[in-house]
């Protein structure tokens, strides 16, 4: 029977120190298996232990008695050769990312290039080495802002902002969203092998205009129909009775938030401490309560919420209610 033999004491602790401590599994497997021989443990018992073939145990004897430390990692040249080098790689990343959606093109891009016939499972693991993932695609902006304006506007609301650290004034960030019974689809944590339906159906929309400021303290206002300066115009009239300090709106430049409907109202809102600041176009980053409709539609989401217009509604102002209590952001 052949055993593992003429271990000294400085390499037993150094591989009970391997077997334990080692990142590689492989690794730990074999010095593991070496200990044992070496304690007397005979190659039937380390091949039910293992759950490995006689001749697996008997490689990685030998693998330590010709190479010692080494031979307990796989040396360049064993295992299964790769199927694509890293050319092949990189193209296959530049294929998917013409086709982000489309495996199947890839697949078939791969057979006529290079005769290979794989599996999108296998596709996939190459991406993955690649550091890309499966995510759902982000919206984008329909243009950039202009730089200057852009510049010029950040400098702005950096005093406003360190106006409102004094306690000068508020600033309320001004924005308006949808909801509707077409679910934006949230993630969330689900049984391996299970799917979580959401409800979906057409129905009439429920349009909130938001006026928060980084307190979470929010004025808003819900109502059904299209936005138009009009209800713009109604919601800030409302909004300004009862200011006791200067006020700064942060809104977009929508056109109905710049039309001469909005432009005849300045002056008169001026002399009832509040002011317009109109943020930089395409900039929805610089609007605070762009991150309040996030929480709402991806975060906060109850699933029955889509079930019914009446649920929707009552999810709705259920959020409105108790924004700064039981649903807080921190703007930080």
């Amino acid at each position: 029977m052949r055993f593992i033999r003429d271990l000294n004491f400085d390499t037993a602790k150094l591989l009970e120190r391997i077997y334990k401590e080692s990142v590689h599994s492989q690794v730990r497997q074999r010095a593991h298996c070496i200990l044992l021989s070496y304690k007397g443990v005979t190659i039937p018992e380390l091949i039910e232990i293992f759950k490995v073939t006689r001749v697996t145990i008997y490689n990685w004897m030998n693998d330590w008695e010709d190479q010692r430390l080494l031979g307990l990692y796989n040396q360049k040249g064993r295992g299964r050769k790769p199927t694509f080098n890293e050319e092949q790689k990189q193209k296959i990343k530049s294929w998917v990312k013409l086709y982000p959606k489309n495996l199947k093109k890839v697949l078939v891009l791969i057979k006529e290039e290079w005769g290979i016939t794989v599996s999108k499972d296998t596709i996939k693991r190459v991406l993955k080495s690649l550091a890309m993932t499966w995510k759902r695609f982000q919206r984008g902006l329909a243009g950039e802002p202009e730089p200057l304006e852009y510049k010029e506007k950040c400098l702005e609301l950096t005093k406003l902002k360190e106006q409102e650290k004094r306690g000068e004034i508020d600033i309320r960030y001004l924005d308006e969203s949808g909801f509707c019974l077409t679910p934006y689809v949230p993630y969330g944590w689900q049984e391996k092998g299970e799917n979580i339906p959401i409800k979906s159906s057409r129905s009439r929309r429920l349009n909130i205009l938001g006026l928060m400021n980084r307190n979470q303290e929010l004025d808003a206002y819900i109502f059904e129909g299209r936005i138009t300066s009009e209800v713009v115009i109604s919601c800030l009239d409302k909004f300004a009775e009862n200011l006791s300090i200067k006020t700064v709106v942060v809104m977009d430049k929508a056109s109905f938030h710049t039309s001469k409907k909005i432009q005849a109202k300045i002056n008169e809102w001026n002399q009832n401490n509040l002011q317009i600041f109109w943020l930089p176009s395409y900039s929805p980053q610089l609007n605070l309560i762009e991150i309040l409709w996030r929480f709402m539609k991806y975060e906060w989401i109850e699933i029955d919420a889509y079930s019914s217009w009446h649920n929707l509604v009552n999810y709705v102002e259920k959020i409105i209610r108790e924004f700064g209590k039981e649903y807080k952001i921190n703007f930080a």
